[in-house]
Parts: structure tokens; C-alpha cells; sequence
């Protein structure tokens, strides 16, 4: 007969247990508290309606933009409503460039609406060419007889083109005045590094001598071809800055020119005073602080001493929640808005980046949408996967086949991938300064056999035929895969330009003369037949409206067809990237990833390489079209 023999915990024990079950319950009813906060925050920020505000008249807009300037907000929905509840915060702030539009012209509209105090301190934007259209809505507001008042404690020189648009500029005395540096394009060159110190090896695939985009793997310095090439845009965008700036001023383009040039000297003239230097060129009318230019607009007939800051105004958020940049049309006939901004990559994405799936979808359902009759394609891209690219242009091609109208506007970029979904258009806009053309193809192949022999790693065994575990990057790079890839990289190239040729009506000769990679601006790029026209993204609705037949402005909506980033999606993906550098040795597929990472500057300009060279899926060969033009 088996018997039990129960034993019983000592006092101690039960007393350390009781201890525990105490703190474990007190654990949990601290987060469960927690969480039911949070929970209760956010289904409260969902369900807060904004009232309309009452404006009262000859009132000024504060237009304060703050964050990034982008097409399309990029956040998910959780960041986006914390950014928006915490108004201290400003790391995660955007500003869409429709938004920031909409509110100048709303403004220009709004009877209400005098005189804009527009601040740029918090202002990040992105290139020369959205920021034109935001300078052509603050010249609206102008143009209607309204005044505008700038105010800063120092600027960029994007910052300094928008608040140059304004009819008097006030910097604080204090401040750190205005700096114009002019443009640049330097990235770090990595082949000494990577291939001398570590072992790491790349070979560069590619067709077109201007195609620079993976040069710095391969490179210790930038090719000359490269550099012919970037000067020659970057030249045409500067001066058309000085150009910008010289009007807004009411100065010469040689004046405004040569007092950067001799920025150095001229501050160090003036006791090192970048403010007082910014008002010796007349680049500002004068040094006040933000108090001071309060009570300076108040004297001008906007003041309010019951409010805050002294003046009758209502600031650009609040503007906006008041529901005045809402025109309800009474048809639902509509102009679809599709924006394709950030790197072209496979699969579906969030906005931020352009998903081959995705956005082929959001093309697709605005072609099975009857109410849809014409589509506006916003592109704002430096290009990136190929194959990611042709699907895109592919749903471009089916919306023009099924009838409905479609027409490119190009923002700040859209280069390489990015004119590779633009080029079958209707009509393709772009601005002077838009970054454009990059027509090339490239691919590159990484290879770790000289890195793992530095550590006693060698990589051996057998195979079924010469091209069996040729990709492994582990292994010395076969020259039977080298020619099947650059025939497949020449292969990518005559297609790239053979469709550009169809796209455009010219004979390829003539797309290659000005293809091979290299850079044009928008005003190069329209000289050589690439792009159409210039303008924004109003003249292509207006241009998709006119081909659809759709009549006059407010007869129609104008629609945005897009998706919204999944939440959490920013927490998870930065412990990705955590786990695939942990588990780089483990499995060798990641190892051809780290070289962009090897270097924090390099990193953040060679991300796209990056991405593509972690990614594994059925192909062993991809071609990337990808233009590093930025400045």
C-alpha cells in the first residue's frame, strides 16, 4: 500500500510565498490600472470632437508649422494621435504639404484672416520643390492684399526660402541669424574599409558610367563622371534658389550670390553676429524678439490683451480643426490622389515607403472605382527595387486602358524607380528644381569569403552543376553568375529605356543620349523631353479634370486614396533590426547586410542598398534603380 506523504512549507517559506502573491498582485493591479489610463486616453483623443472655432475678424494666422515636411503623413495611428495630444513634443511631428497648402488657402479666402505671423524654427522641409509650392500659396495670400510677417530665431536655408516670402522678416537678436551654405552631395567611401580592412568584398553590376547609387562600396572616392554629373544639377538648383531668394528680397542674383560666398569674412566683419550680418545684406528688415514683433503687429490693429501672446489669432492646428479648409463639393464625381513617397520596395508597405503590391493596389482600386474618373500619381521617390517599379507602371498602364486620364506630378525626387512608374503618364509634371531622370540600372553582390578566412571560417562542398550554391556569399564569386548577372543588369537597362522611349514617343538613341544613369533637374529634364511640364500638384488635377472631362474646380472632389500605417509597426520593426544584427554570424544571408551599417553616415544614406541586400526571396539576382540624389 502506497502512501502520500504530504509536507507542509515551513513559516518561512509561507511567508516569503504570502510576500510574493502580495507584490505579484500589486504588480498586476498597478499595470492593469495602467493599462485601462492608456486605453481610456486614446478612446477618448478618438472620440474628442473639435469645435468650430469663432474667429473674430481682422485676426492673424499663426502659422507655425512644425516637423517634417512630407506628402503624406507616415506615422501610425497611435504616434499620431500621442504627437498630437503632447504639443511639447516635436520629434514625431510631420507636416503634409497639403495640409500646410490648404491652411494658406483657406486663409486668402477667409475673410477673417488679415495678416499670417509665420514662425520656421520647427519647420524641417524636404526640397526646393515642394517648397515652391508652398511659397506660390503664401504669394496667393499676398497677392490678395494680405500681409505676411516672418519671425525666427534662425534659419536654414530652406527655411529661409518659405519665410523670404514674407512682406518683412524679423530675426532675434540673439538668434543665430540666417546660414545659406549652397548644396552638397558627400557620402562616405567605404572599398578601404570594407575590402582592404575587413575582408568584405563587393562587385558592382551596372550600365550607365553616371550611375553612381552604390558607388561608395566600391569607390574610395566619387567617380569624375559622378561628379560632372551632380554639379551639373545641383549647379542649376542653387541658382535658381539665388534666383528665388534675389525676387523675394527685391536684391540682384549677383548681390545675393556674392554675399554667401563671402559669408566667412562678413560674419567675422561683424564681430561674429550672424544675425546682424543677415540684416547688413538685407536678407531680414530687422532684429526683434517674438515679443517685441507681438506688440509690433498689435500697434498694426491685431491686438487682444485678453489673449495670451497680445494679438487676435488663432494658430494652424486649431485652424484646421475649426473645419475651414472643408469645401464640400455636391458631386461625387472625383480626381484620385495616389502618393508614392520613400524607397520603392517589394510587398505591401506603409506610407513612407512605396510598396510594389501596395501601391499597385491603391492604382487598382482607383480603377474599378466608378466614381473615380481621373488619377493624379504624386511621386516623391528616389526609386529602389525594379520589379517593385514595373508593377506599378503596369496598374499606371491598365487605369489609362480602362479610360480614366492619368497624369505624374514629381515632388522634390523622382529618380530612377521613381521615373520608371511616372514615365507612362498622361502628362508628367514637374517642378524646375524637382530631381529627376537617373535612368540606369544597377546591381551589386557582397561577398565574405576573405572576412570569415580572417577568423578560420572556410566554406567547402559539392555541387550538381556550376551554378548550385553560386550565390552563397560565403563562397568566392563565380564568373559563370558574374556574366548571368550583368547580362541580366544590361537586359534591365535596354527595357528601362526602351519603355521610356515608347512612353515619350522617341527613338531609344535618343532616351540613352540622356539616360546612363545621370541626374537632370526638372528644368534639364524638360529640355531633354522627359518630363512635360511645369507645375504642382494642383496643375495636374487641374490637367487630369481638363482630360476627364470633368469642367470647372468644385464640380468634382479631389480624393486621396491611401493607407494608413499598421500601429506598433515603428516598436517592432526597430527590434528586427536589433535581432538581424544578433543573429548576423548565425546565418550567413545576413552578412550581406551589415556593410551599410557599418558607418552611421552610411547607414542613413545607403538604406535602401541595405534593405535590398538583407532581403531574401526566390530571386538570386536583383536589379535596383536607385538614384543617392539629395543634397
Amino acid at each position: 500500500m502506497n502512501e502520500v506523504v504530504v509536507r507542509r512549507r515551513g513559516p518561512i517559506a509561507r511567508f516569503f510565498l504570502g510576500l510574493w502573491n502580495a507584490v505579484n498582485f500589486t504588480r498586476r493591479l498597478i499595470m492593469n490600472i495602467v493599462f485601462f489610463a492608456v486605453l481610456l486616453f486614446i478612446i477618448g483623443l478618438l472620440m474628442r470632437e473639435e469645435q468650430p472655432t469663432t474667429l473674430a475678424a481682422n485676426s492673424v494666422l499663426l502659422l507655425e508649422p512644425k516637423g517634417r515636411l512630407v506628402e503624406q503623413d507616415d506615422r501610425d495611428p497611435i504616434t499620431r494621435l500621442l504627437s498630437t495630444a503632447d504639443s511639447r513634443n516635436e520629434q514625431n511631428r510631420v507636416v503634409q504639404l497639403r495640409d500646410l497648402i490648404g491652411v494658406i488657402d483657406a486663409a486668402t479666402k477667409d475673410k477673417s484672416v488679415k495678416h499670417i505671423l509665420m514662425d520656421v524654427d520647427s519647420f524641417n522641409p524636404s526640397g526646393f520643390a515642394s517648397l515652391h509650392e508652398v511659397m506660390a500659396a503664401l504669394q496667393r495670400f499676398r497677392a490678395s492684399g494680405k500681409k505676411i510677417t516672418a519671425f525666427s530665431q534662425g534659419m536654414s536655408q530652406g527655411q529661409y526660402l518659405m519665410a523670404a516670402q514674407a512682406d518683412e522678416i524679423f530675426l532675434d537678436p540673439q538668434g543665430y541669424g540666417v546660414m545659406l551654405e549652397g548644396l552638397a552631395s558627400y557620402r562616405p567611401y567605404m572599398r578601404e574599409g570594407l575590402q582592404d580592412k575587413l575582408g568584405v568584398d563587393f562587385r558592382l553590376f551596372k550600365v550607365g558610367e553616371y550611375k553612381s547609387a552604390a558607388e561608395p562600396y566600391v569607390r574610395d572616392n566619387a567617380s569624375p563622371e559622378s561628379k560632372v554629373a551632380d554639379l551639373f544639377w545641383m549647379n542649376d538648383l542653387w541658382t535658381r534658389y539665388i534666383d528665388d531668394i534675389a525676387k523675394a528680397r527685391k536684391l540682384s542674383p549677383d548681390t545675393v550670390r556674392a554675399s554667401i560666398d563671402n559669408m566667412a569674412s562678413g560674419v567675422a566683419a561683424a564681430q561674429g553676429d550672424l544675425a546682424a550680418y543677415a540684416v547688413q545684406q538685407k536678407w531680414v528688415d530687422g532684429l526683434k524678439t517674438r515679443e517685441e514683433v507681438e506688440a509690433y503687429l498689435a500697434k498694426k490693429g491685431f491686438g487682444d490683451d485678453a489673449s495670451d501672446d497680445g494679438l487676435r489669432s488663432i494658430g494652424m492646428n486649431e485652424y484646421i480643426a475649426s473645419n475651414r479648409l472643408k469645401v464640400p463639393s455636391l458631386s461625387t464625381t472625383s480626381i484620385g490622389v495616389v502618393v508614392a513617397e520613400g524607397e520603392i520596395v517589394p510587398g505591401r508597405q506603409d506610407p513612407g515607403s512605396i510598396g510594389g503590391e501596395s501601391t499597385a493596389e491603391l492604382l487598382r482600386s482607383a480603377r474599378e472605382d466608378d466614381a473615380i474618373k481621373a488619377v493624379v500619381l504624386r511621386v516623391n521617390s528616389p526609386g529602389g527595387e525594379v520589379f517593385a517599379s514595373e508593377q506599378i507602371r503596369r496598374e499606371v498602364e491598365a487605369l489609362k486602358a480602362a479610360g480614366k486620364p492619368v497624369v505624374v506630378s514629381m515632388g522634390d525626387v523622382a529618380a530612377s524607380g521613381g521615373y520608371w512608374i511616372s514615365m507612362n503618364a498622361d502628362r508628367i509634371y514637374a517642378d524646375p528644381s524637382t530631381i529627376t531622370g537617373s535612368i540606369g540600372i544597377f546591381g551589386l553582390v557582397p561577398n565574405v569569403t576573405r572576412a570569415l578566412g580572417k577568423i578560420g571560417v572556410h566554406t567547402d562542398g559539392v555541387g550538381t552543376s556550376p551554378l548550385a550554391g553560386a550565390t552563397d556569399p560565403t563562397r568566392p564569386l563565380d564568373e559563370g553568375l558574374a556574366t548571368l548577372i550583368q547580362s541580366v543588369i544590361e537586359k534591365g537597362y535596354r527595357d528601362f529605356t526602351g519603355k521610356v522611349a515608347a512612353a515619350r514617343g522617341k527613338p531609344v538613341d535618343a532616351i540613352d543620349a540622356v539616360a546612363r544613369g545621370r541626374v537632370w533637374s526638372g528644368a534639364q529634364a524638360k529640355e531633354r523631353g522627359l518630363v512635360d511640364a511645369f507645375g504642382g500638384l494642383s496643375d495636374a488635377v487641374n490637367d487630369a479634370a481638363t482630360r476627364a472631362k470633368l469642367g470647372k474646380a468644385g464640380t468634382y472632389n479631389v480624393r486621396y486614396i491611401e493607407n494608413t500605417a499598421a500601429p506598433f509597426g515603428g516598436l517592432f520593426g526597430s527590434r528586427l533590426e536589433s535581432r538581424i544584427a544578433v543573429s548576423m554570424l548565425k546565418h550567413s544571408s545576413t552578412l550581406q547586410g551589415f556593410a551599410a551599417g557599418f558607418v552611421p553616415d552610411a547607414q542613413k544614406q545607403l538604406q535602401a542598398v541595405q534593405a535590398q541586400l538583407i532581403r531574401r526571396d526566390a530571386s538570386p539576382v536583383k536589379a535596383m534603380a536607385h538614384c543617392f540624389c539629395v543634397f
